[in-house]
C-alpha cells in the first residue's frame, strides 16, 4: 500500500510484491553451460554447500569467507560485493539463509570456464522485529574453478524480471531504533530517519487502541535516497510511484510465525513535501496494513484494507471529510454521487488520479459509516470476518449480514446516503 501526495491531500494504494517461484523457460546461448539439474543433482548439491558457506558468513560477519564464495576471475562484481558486504555492517540480523531452487531456467552471464545459472531464494530476519522472513529471489550466475563453483553475477533475468535489490545494494544503510519501530536509510540525513521513526512509534499505539488482536506490534521502515531507488526496492518503474509518500510490501494471508514480514518503503521526495500530520496519516495508514496482514486475504476486497487503514489514519482529530476526501465532494456537489462500492481495478497505479483518490475516499467512508453507525469493534469484526471468507465471491454480503445484519445492497443505499450527508 502506499501514500499517494498530491496538492489536495494523500491517499495510499496497497501494494504487494510477492516471491514465490518463477516460470522457467529454456536455457540456451553458448560457451559450456550444464544442463539444468534439480537442487538434489551433483551440481545442485555442489552449490547448496557453497550457499551455506555464504549465508554462514553473512551472519558471521566474515567479510573473508564471504569473498571466498565470490568469483576471483569476476573482478568487478568481487569488488561489488565486498562493498556491499560493508554496508549492511549495521543491520542487526537474526537469520540469514539461501536455498537452491533449481538451476538452469535463465541465461547465465558470460564467464570463463563451466558456468551455471541459478534461481536462488534468500531468507533473512531483523533481530528484534521479524517474526517471519523476508523472502526475495536472486538470479546467480555461478562458475565452476578447481571442481568449486562461486558466484560470479547477480543479474540473471527471469520472464523478464530481476531479482529484487536489497536496501544495502544501494549504499550504506544507517540504522535508527525507535521505542516501536526500526529505521534503515541510505544516503539521508539521521534527522529525517530519527523523525520517521518518532512518527512510526506513535503508529503503533495509534493500532493498538483499535486492534486489540495480535500482530508483531513494530514496523520496520526503510528510506531509500531517492524515488529511483524506491522503485528498485519494488522491482517496479519509478513512473508508477511518482506522488507516491510511502508503500508496504509483504504477502497476505498467514498467522503467527507463518505471517511474512512486512517493509514499509517511504518514497523520500513525496514524503518530505508532507506536512506532520500528512506524514503521520501516512505512516499510520502503513501501519495499519502490517497490523492487519495477517486478516487480510484474497477475500478483502481493496475499498476495504484500504479504507480501513485510511479510518485508522485519519482517526486524530485534525481535518474535516470534505478536507480529508476533496475529489469525492467535487463529484458529490456537481450531482455525481457514486452508485456502488469502489471495484479493485480503481485502485490501479498509473490511473487518473482523480479516479483513483476518488476510490480510497469512498472506502475510508464506508468503513468510516461502519464505526459511526454500529462502532468501530464491529468494524473491526467485519475486517477480520471478511478475511475468514474462503473466496471473494460473497464475503462481504456474508460478512454484512453476520456482523452488522445488513444486505449489500441495503448497506449500500446507506453508504451513498452517508456519502451525500457528509460532503453534499
Amino acid at each position: 500500500m502506499a501514500g499517494r501526495w498530491r496538492s489536495g491531500g494523500w491517499r495510499a494504494l496497497l501494494c504487494l510484491p510477492l516471491v514465490g517461484a518463477c516460470t522457467v523457460t529454456a536455457l540456451n546461448g553458448c560457451g559450456p553451460v550444464p544442463a539444468p539439474d534439480d537442487p538434489e543433482g551433483r551440481d545442485g548439491r555442489a552449490v547448496q554447500r557453497m550457499l551455506d558457506r555464504r549465508a554462514a558468513a553473512v551472519r558471521g560477519r566474515d567479510a573473508e569467507a564471504f569473498l571466498a564464495t565470490v568469483d576471483r576471475g569476476s573482478a568487478g562484481y568481487r569488488a561489488e560485493q565486498r562493498r556491499v558486504f560493508r554496508q549492511m555492517s549495521a543491520v542487526p540480523l537474526r537469520s540469514w539463509t539461501y536455498r537452491l531452487v533449481r538451476t538452469g531456467g535463465f541465461q547465465p552471464a558470460r564467464v570463463a570456464g563451466r558456468r551455471l545459472a541459478a534461481q536462488v531464494e534468500l531468507r533473512y530476519r531483523l533481530q528484534g522485529y521479524d517474526t517471519a522472513p523476508v523472502v526475495s529471489a536472486q538470479y546467480l550466475t555461478l562458475a565452476e574453478r578447481g571442481g568449486r563453483w562461486y558466484v560470479a553475477s547477480d543479474d540473471g533475468v527471469v520472464d523478464g524480471k530481476r531479482g529484487i535489490e536489497q536496501l544495502w545494494d544501494q549504499g550504506r544503510v544507517d540504522v535508527v531504533r525507535g521505542a516501536h519501530s526500526l529505521v534503515l536509510g541510505v544516503g539521508q540525513d539521521r534527522r529525517l530517519l530519527r523523525a520517521v521513526a518518532d512518527t512510526a512509534d506513535r503508529a503503533v499505539p495509534a493500532l493498538d487502541r483499535v486492534w486489540p488482536h495480535e500482530w508483531a506490534g513494530r514496523v520496520v521502515v526503510e528510506v531509500p535516497a531517492s524515488l529511483d531507488r524506491m522503485a528498485a526496492l519494488l522491482g517496479a518503474s519509478a513512473d508508477g510511484y511518482r506522488g507516491i509518500a510511502a508503500v508496504t510490501t509483504g504477502e497476505v494471508g498467514g498467522t503467527g510465525d507463518e505471517a511474512p514480514a512486512d517493509r514499509v518503503i517511504v518514497n523520500p521526495e513525496a514524503y518530505q513535501v508532507l506536512g506532520d500530520f500528512g506524514r503521520r496519516v501516512v505512516v499510520t495508514h502503513e501501519t495499519a496494513h502490517v497490523a492487519t496482514r495477517a486478516v487480510t486475504t484474497p477475500a478483502t476486497p481493496l475499498w476495504l484494507s484500504e479504507g480501513f487503514a485510511d479510518w485508522v489514519g485519519y482517526r486524530t482529530p485534525g481535518r474535516t471529510p470534505r478536507q480529508v476526501a476533496p475529489e469525492l465532494a467535487e463529484a458529490v456537489a456537481a450531482g455525481r454521487l457514486p452508485a456502488a462500492l469502489p471495484r479493485d481495478d480503481d485502485f490501479r497505479f498509473g490511473s487518473d488520479p482523480d479516479s483513483l483518490s476518488r476510490a480510497y475516499e469512498q472506502g475510508w467512508l464506508a468503513c468510516r459509516l461502519i464505526a459511526d453507525r454500529w462502532g468501530e469493534k464491529k468494524l473491526v469484526a467485519f475486517y477480520r470476518t471478511v478475511g475468514r471468507a474462503p473466496e471473494r465471491s460473497g464475503a462481504v454480503e456474508s460478512a454484512l449480514a453476520k456482523v452488522v445484519g445488513v444486505s449489500l445492497t441495503e448497506f449500500t443505499a446507506l453508504w451513498r446516503k452517508y456519502v451525500a450527508g457528509e460532503l453534499g
